[in-house]
């Protein structure tokens, strides 16, 4: 009569253990499915709960985003800044306010909504939410700016209305707010932190603040009571600044490491800021030996310098290539495929 052997046992073992590796890989994949509905769903799988930025800003750890105009197709290096910040903080929702937006309440006009963002659809932690200003600045100190201040009068209206919203987010919502010319490379590892921008002047491109902390209304409360809508960057980084320098003294923005203002983080600028204003344009060219950017959390890549357009060309070998492929490689992909179909 015939006896396994000691082979036959390990052969059968090893077949049963790849078995079970092939099966729970694929089970876990639909479990991920279900949970990432559920989670989409303010933690429960029911198609019955409100879709509703509260419910998936909930825990305060969002990463935000923001469109004031109403441009409905964002250019590819705002595809890139959110895709790479979907894939930093793949655990934190990434939300990305639009002014054009149409009101989404549920989850199916939010997947509509996705639809037409292929390259960020496959991110199940990247959320689109419409813009509302006057929900946004109701109960802040904004709101009686917002009232009596006329659009149409205004010479940087984009501008200081963006700069107004970031405070009312992170006051209503918490998290990290960015900039769509901010590239995340490493997560930032506080949870409250302001940055500086140079040696005078506080970053008001990326910070991040607990919802309803004391120190995100005295920056609304500064931003209204010293509002000059004529003076460009007056309501950003002015406004950080002047706050920072009477709480902290100007110590904290000429510090060369990281150091703390208000019991808050302070980041030193080569934290988001490794290439000055200045020097914009070396995102656009080819470097000899390529950055490795170790101390940098993320990359602000200053385009509203950029007017001549610079833009990322594949195969040019630029830095800004290599940023797109290392962080964002779903835009770059779409980028690359778009330019074969055009030839």
């Amino acid at each position: 009569m015939w006896k396994p052997s000691k082979i036959f046992y390990i052969v059968c073992l090893m077949l049963f253990i790849a078995g079970i590796s092939f099966f729970s890989r694929n089970v876990l994949k639909g479990y991920q499915h279900y949970i990432m509905k559920s989670f989409r769903l303010n933690g429960i799988g029911s198609d019955s709960v409100a879709f509703t930025t509260t419910a998936i800003l909930r825990q305060g750890n969002g990463i935000l985003f923001m469109e004031t105009t109403d441009r409905m197709e964002p250019p590819p290096l705002v595809l890139c800044v959110i895709e790479s910040a979907a894939r930093i903080y793949p655990d934190r929702p990434v939300v990305y306010f639009m002014k054009g937006l149409g009101n989404i309440t549920t989850e199916e006009e939010e997947e509509n909504t996705r639809r037409h963002f292929p390259t960020l659809s496959s991110f199940p932690n990247v959320y689109f939410f419409p813009l509302r200003m006057d929900e946004l600045f109701n109960n802040t100190p904004l709101m009686t700016w917002f009232k009596k201040t006329d659009p149409k009068k205004e010479r940087y209206w984009t501008h200081v209305s963006s700069d107004a919203c970031r405070f009312a987010m992170i006051w209503k919502y918490g998290g990290i707010y960015m900039d769509t010319d901010v590239i995340s490379i490493r997560p930032i590892p506080e949870a409250d932190f302001l940055a500086g921008e140079h040696s005078q002047s506080t970053s008001s491109a990326v910070f991040g603040l607990s919802p309803h902390h004391n120190l995100t209304w005295q920056f609304m409360e500064s931003f209204v009571e010293n509002y000059r809508g004529d003076k460009w960057g007056h309501q950003g980084p002015v406004v950080f600044t002047r706050l920072v320098t009477k709480l902290c003294g100007t110590s904290v923005l000429e510090s060369k490491e990281d150091t703390t203002c208000a019991n808050i983080s302070y980041f030193k600028p080569g934290r988001f800021y490794p290439i000055l204003y200045s020097s914009w344009k070396k995102y656009f060219e080819v470097w000899p030996n390529l950055p490795t950017f170790d101390n940098s959390y993320a990359l602000h890549l200053w385009n509203y310098m950029n007017s001549e357009h610079k833009s990322m060309v594949p195969g040019s070998n630029t830095l800004v290539e290599h940023l797109y492929q290392d962080y964002c490689p779903t835009t770059y992909g779409h980028i690359l495929e778009n330019e074969k179909t055009q030839i």
